[in-house]
């Protein structure tokens, strides 16, 4: 069952957690805030205080003099204004310090948010929409820059003025500050009941402003589609479901937080009028020792007393949409990271005459996995070649679907494996449980004789080159794009990679050649000029083992057959897996493994599945068709 939203258990958790970033990392700057702002509010309200003196000791006795002598009484003014200057003083340090307090805590967040981000497994990726997790890099850490800058200074104002005026209240008349207690605790009844509906929907509202971001990103990314498909008109209608969930829940959000201000305000009101009816009849009864002084004072206190729960009242809203906030950040941020357990590293090494392995710093061309043994004590290397086993292999993205049954295959060093078979059949999911985005429910994935699971996944992925159907090229020149595969590739080796894979030509053609600037992932070329450069990006790794998953789908046949060559160029020496529509292109593969269900059906090479005239000739002929 769905919870309703609204603010969890651990608001007050999150709360201290928020907080914990301001006084952790800028305990001086907030200490000095904190004094600053104490400050402020003292000479605020000696401000009102000072009207009981003025009257009674200054001004009153000057009422009815001949000749009055008013020196006393603009040496009491000239102290008044140097307290009013000092607390201005105060505001200006404080608020500047919070700017500074607020973006240094927002870079922290944000920095904390994107390296965990990187530690993540492939999974909270999968689950999770794009736009959902760009929300909270927007959305959410812009409600912690409000909180952070508006609502904490204010709400620590409002708190000390409410604690300095009080204790200036019991001074001037303990029998009129019952009056204000009573009023207090009705003031906090009040805002109870309203700001729990309030902030109730104030958390549906972040989640609905994080779906309806996910659902805008999603559709600009398929534009094309959308309108390939005239499917704008639906997509409207559906917009309209997400933005109305939205506007019913930040209309309602809004609306509590909105009639709380004044409902305070109007109650502050009602304490001001009994106030006066009150301390005019102590007066005149002579209980309590009030004077005009005394009342006039107490008065103005009534509204800086009252004046603080407004403001509190009116940051209400944005304090809970920045714990809402933060409360999905920390979600984010306290995700498990992707395990591993692996022990096993790859290392540079020099091979001896005997053929023996041993470690080096420099790079030889040859690597090899250090397998450290603990119960022995010692170490031993071996040879990375690109031999990869799959025994009794099962697998599914949750337990309740498998979706690879027992699944058993070698490829040895230097091998094509081609996988063939129809969407959902397990092809790309193989490819996944090689790079270990995903783990193994049962069986053993075995990598040049060891475990995978003991390996290092940084190490594994090192040793591993990919392209994928869908690529994905980042904003900088085509030669940083191609140099994404090895960083500290030359130049040299750059240009090699792509004229490996027949990029080349193409590239030297456009204005700027190599330092040619891409965007918006790569939307000045072509699908197939991306295709060449994800496949140089791969040649430029120089990986033992190559997993190419429809690589070529996105070429046209021309294209194809100079990309083919480039690709055999690339395969040579190397352990092959290719997952492939176009049957052309695996002809030459070592042997073909045809899934059905998440089980091979038929393995062989092309001339014996030919022979066979089973599911793989079928395909082959057209007779059965790829979906």
């Amino acid at each position: 069952m769905n919870k309703k939203p609204g603010l969890s258990r651990n608001t007050l958790k999150t709360a201290k957690r928020l907080l914990g970033y301001v006084t952790n990392t800028y305990k001086v700057q907030f200490i000095i805030v904190c004094i600053c702002i104490l400050v402020s509010s003292v000479a605020t309200i000696s401000v009102s205080f000072s009207l009981k003196f003025l009257l009674d000791d200054f001004i009153m006795p000057l009422i009815g003099q001949t000749d009055p002598n008013f020196k006393e009484l603009y040496q009491a003014l000239t102290v008044l204004a140097g307290i009013f200057a000092f607390g201005v003083i105060a505001s200006f340090v404080y608020t500047r310090l919070m700017v500074v307090i607020g973006q240094g805590v927002l870079k922290k967040v944000r920095d904390e948010m994107f390296e965990h981000m990187q530690t993540l497994p492939i999974r909270y990726f999968d689950q999770n929409t794009n736009g959902s997790i760009m929300s909270l890099y927007t959305n959410d850490t812009d409600t912690l820059r409000q909180m952070i800058n508006q609502s904490i200074p204010q709400v620590l104002m409002s708190a000390f003025t409410i604690v300095v005026t009080f204790f200036f209240m019991l001074v001037l008349s303990p029998l009129l500050t019952i009056l204000a207690v009573l009023m207090i605790m009705l003031m906090f009844f009040v805002s109870r009941k309203i700001g729990g509906q309030s902030g109730k929907y104030f958390v549906k509202q972040q989640l609905d402003l994080a779906a309806v971001t996910g659902f805008v990103e999603e559709r600009m990314n398929g534009q094309r589609v959308i309108k390939i498909f005239n499917h704008e008109r639906i997509s409207e209608e559906e917009f309209d479901k997400f933005n109305d969930q939205l506007y019913e829940s930040a209309s309602n959000a809004h609306t509590f937080a909105s009639v709380m201000g004044p409902i305070i305000g109007n109650l502050g009101n009602v304490q001001f009028v009994l106030t006066a009816i009150l301390g005019g009849i102590l007066s005149v009864s002579g209980i309590g020792g009030i004077t005009i002084g005394v009342i006039a004072s107490y008065l103005q206190f009534t509204k800086s007393f009252t004046q603080p729960f407004m403001q509190i009242a009116q940051q209400f809203n944005s304090i809970i949409m920045a714990l809402a906030g933060a409360e999905r950040i920390f979600n984010m941020i306290d995700e498990e990271p992707e395990v591993d357990n692996g022990y096993v590293t790859l290392v540079n090494a020099r091979k001896d005459a005997d053929g023996n392995l041993t470690e080096c710093k420099e790079r030889t061309g040859v690597w090899a996995w250090k397998h450290p043994h603990q119960a022995e004590g010692t170490v031993t290397y071996t040879e990375l070649k690109g031999d990869v086993r799959f025994f009794d292999m099962t697998f599914g993205y949750t337990e309740e679907k498998m979706v690879l049954h027992d699944l058993t295959l070698y490829a040895k060093p230097g091998q094509k494996l081609a996988f063939v078979g129809s969407t959902g059949a397990g092809k790309t999911t193989i490819t996944n449980l090689i790079n270990r985005f995903y783990d193994v429910q049962d069986g053993k994935i075995r990598y040049d004789g060891i475990n995978i699971n003991k390996i290092k996944k940084a190490d594994l992925r090192r040793s591993l080159g990919i392209v994928l159907q869908d690529t994905h090229l980042f904003t900088g020149t085509i030669m940083e794009n191609i140099r994404y595969g090895k960083l500290d590739a030359t130049d040299e080796e750059v240009y090699e990679a792509a004229r490996l894979a027949y990029a080349d030509q193409f590239i030297r053609m456009l204005p700027n050649g190599y330092d040619t600037m891409l965007t918006s992932d790569g939307e000045e070329l072509s699908q197939g000029q991306r295709q060449l450069l994800a496949i140089a990006r791969a040649a430029v790794a120089n990986p033992p083992v190559l997993i190419l998953d429809e690589a070529t789908s996105s070429i046209d046949t021309r294209t194809e057959g100079i990309v083919q060559r480039g690709m055999d160029n690339l395969m040579k020496g190397r352990t092959v897996f290719v997952i492939a529509h176009r049957l052309s292109t695996i002809r030459n593969s070592d042997a073909i493994m045809v899934l059905e269900h998440g089980r091979i059906i038929e393995r062989g090479t092309h001339e014996d599945l030919i022979k066979e005239h089973g599911t793989y000739y079928q395909l082959y002929t057209g007779k059965l068709e790829l979906s």
